[in-house]
């Protein structure tokens, strides 16, 4: 099933795709554009923790130079990053290359701990289309991005839709893809990931708690352009969703 949170008619909404369209939890049918995407997680449990992973994805290290990891590569994200499908990221004022990420994210659906390789599956409630924004002006090093290239307001779209695991039978074989304004400037596959999601969910359950609600994004194979404002950007996995964002121009910082 795929769940969808949305704003229409000034309340907000939990929903599911039928047919197209979006069933309110109240029974109303409504249509796509006839509401405000927010991204698609319950309010209870929202995400405590949202993991993400640089250069999971050889090709895309090798896009920008780098030796691929030999351990994942991770840094934390504040939940004020996300939005939701159809909105607008900010591109500051000024800065010289800013590209999106095509991820796909886990969405954690109970809490782990110690979690062995062959059981990470049963712990994730489900996935969804991320995609993580970066301004390479801002970059320290390779393997300290500080906040501003991956902490910003705005920066992080995701959805449209949360989809169950159980829809999804193979994550580790799903074809990516991106378009900027139409044009096809990103493809992959998730069996490129250098770290799996069995590997990634055993990995940071062994030293912290996953909670149900958490997040992990796993990175982005290679491809990657530089986006300008009023660029459209889709961001597409195969049985998760279509991912639509637009950039805008934002203030200097």
């Amino acid at each position: 099933m795929k769940h969808a949170r949305v704003i229409y008619q000034g309340a907000t909404h939990e929903a599911t795709e039928r047919d197209g369209q979006l069933l309110l939890a109240d029974g109303r049918l409504v249509a796509y554009d006839a509401v405000d995407w927010l991204p698609p997680l319950s309010p209870s449990p929202r995400p405590r923790t949202i993991l993400a992973l640089g250069l999971n994805y050889a090709d895309h290290a090798k896009e920008l130079a780098f030796k691929a990891p030999e351990e994942p590569l991770v840094f934390v994200k504040g939940e004020g990053a996300l939005i939701g499908h159809r909105q607008f990221t900010h591109r500051p004022a000024g800065v010289q290359f800013m590209h999106y990420e095509c991820e796909l994210a886990v969405i954690i659906g109970r809490t782990a701990r110690r979690v062995k390789r062959a059981d990470a599956y049963d712990f994730v409630g489900g996935y969804t289309v991320a995609n993580d924004y970066a301004i390479r002006d801002y970059l320290e090093n390779w393997y300290r991005p500080n906040l501003r290239v991956k902490n910003r307001d705005t920066c992080t779209p995701l959805g449209p839709f949360l989809v169950d695991a159980a829809d999804v039978p193979d994550p580790m074989s799903l074809a990516l893809r991106t378009t900027v304004n139409g044009k096809v400037t990103q493809s992959g596959n998730t069996n490129d990931m250098v770290f799996d999601v069995p590997f990634l969910v055993e990995y940071f359950s062994s030293f912290m708690t996953l909670s149900p609600g958490d997040l992990i994004l796993t990175g982005t194979p290679d491809g990657v352009v530089d986006c300008q404002p009023g660029d459209v950007v889709v961001t597409e996995i195969e049985r998760i969703g279509a991912l639509v964002n637009t950039i805008q121009t934002g203030p200097t910082s």
